[in-house]
């Protein structure tokens, strides 16, 4: 394939100057809201996308609630799919009108061990759309084409925002790897990040239970649709001991790091993929105790990207399910509202809508 190396072979599309963004306004609590955006033209290396859907992720929560770093103003979302519409230059031409989901490191220094050693995730450099570069909650974004996927054929027009929080999943269960095939996994927490991990974890050979409080019966139904075992608790029980030998716990919450710990075996192994967002009281003795092994990962790496388009060509995880709903941008405050109550699975954002 030949580079495009010259203004005269940049690819466009007519695109206007400005368009409809929902951001972060100004820094504190809250202040989320639309706002003009003025439409980038690609520079060298990067390509415009036309966004086909951004989800809503817990982070952009986190954000709305002043519990993650950003820089105010910024567009925000970095669940993206979309297709790519322009090209700058030193593109490969074979990059147009590819439907495609998008790395979110926008900058990364590549010269620290980190990004040397194939973690752009912990650069202290590291600037990501949707908090600190305009993201996906716009109809269209700049984004450096060494950051796109294209998805599978397989994979539906908008669950294509699902490879994002998948790779991260993956960052967790496979960068080093977690489980070993048979071992018994208690996935805390039947929200999409929960139900990506189940899935990635049969993946890769686990006996998997998902399990969620009363409230959350209608995810438990999904998982289940999906052939995932479940289980219900009341909030004042246990389950019973399951002692399981890896625990990943998804809910981000204080009660799910506690039962995790208390139900993982001696010598087991205990995964944080969800994020707490503020600091918790949890019985961390067990990890001494039980003498176990605690790890998680931050984000995604350019590894966990190629294990998570591999696990959807392959058909073991199916994203689609997870997808329960669509919104317009307009609609934004209806959206993130769902999301925050835990109706449904995974809100999504349409930008062109």
């Amino acid at each position: 394939m030949e580079a495009s190396g010259s203004e005269d072979s940049i690819v466009s599309q007519t695109i206007p100057t400005e368009t409809v963004a929902l951001g972060k306004l100004a820094p504190g609590v809250g202040n989320i809201g639309l706002r003009q955006q003025t439409v980038p033209s690609p520079r060298p290396g990067q390509v415009i996308v036309e966004v086909l859907a951004t989800g809503i992720c817990g982070t952009d929560l986190h954000i709305e609630d002043d519990e993650f770093p950003y820089e105010a103003p910024v567009t925000m979302g970095h669940e993206v799919t979309g297709e790519v519409v322009k090209l700058g230059p030193d593109v490969d031409d074979s990059w147009m009108g590819r439907r495609v989901a998008c790395e979110t490191y926008f900058h990364y220094c590549e010269q620290c061990e980190h990004c040397r050693a194939g973690f752009p995730n912990r650069c202290d450099q590291r600037r990501s759309i949707g908090s600190k570069v305009d993201g996906g909650f716009a109809r269209w974004m700049a984004i450096p084409a060494r950051n796109l996927h294209v998805l599978p054929e397989s994979v539906g027009r908008f669950a294509g925002v699902l490879t994002e929080p998948l790779a991260c999943v993956a960052n967790c269960l496979f960068d080093p790897p977690v489980i070993n095939a048979g071992d018994r996994v208690l996935v805390i927490g039947p929200g999409t990040m929960g139900i990506l991990t189940a899935q990635a974890a049969r993946a890769a050979g686990g006996d998997v239970v998902v399990a969620g409080l009363e409230t959350d019966g209608h995810r438990l139904e999904l998982a289940e649709t999906l052939g995932l075992e479940t289980i219900g608790l009341t909030g004042s029980d246990d389950g019973g001991a399951l002692e399981p030998d890896v625990v990943c716990e998804c809910s981000g919450s204080a009660a799910g790091a506690g039962f995790g710990l208390r139900q993982v075996r001696k010598g087991g192994r205990f995964v944080q993929v969800g994020i707490f967002g503020r600091s918790i009281e949890a019985p961390l003795d067990h990890i001494l105790y039980k003498e176990l092994v605690y790890t998680s990962g931050n984000a995604s790496t350019p590894t966990s990207w190629s294990r998570a388009i591999s696990l959807l060509a392959q058909g073991s995880v199916q994203l689609d399910p997870l997808v329960s709903e669509i919104v317009p941008l307009l609609e934004w405050e209806r959206a993130f509202a769902a999301t925050r109550e835990g109706r449904g699975m995974k809100v999504v954002i349409d930008p062109r809508d």
